[in-house]
């Protein structure tokens, strides 16, 4: 089942979250499930990502083998899972 998972990351800076990026985006676009990432400085001072995976299996597999290995030291995402009843994109 499609789900979309929230992660709050206090701790985050833009900087920490583009390197990141840069290095992750690559792997994600490949990833089996894979759907969609956004993400966004919050009011708090957190860091927000959105993504979209076709199952919480492969979220968790992409999460574990090439986010948690490239953590900064003091960053712990909080993540939330919600499976979905709809999405659209583009190609549907």
């Amino acid at each position: 089942m499609t789900v979309m998972i929230m992660v709050d990351v206090k701790n985050q800076t833009r900087e920490n979250y583009d390197t990141m990026l840069k290095f992750l985006a690559g792997y994600a676009r490949t990833a089996p499930g894979f759907i969609l990432h956004s993400a966004y400085a919050a009011a708090d001072g957190s860091w927000r990502v959105v993504e979209m995976w076709e199952s919480t299996e492969h979220a968790n597999q992409f999460f574990r083998d090439h986010v948690v290995p490239n953590l900064p030291p003091g960053v712990r995402p909080k993540r939330h899972v919600q499976e979905l009843h709809s999405l659209i994109t583009r190609e549907c």
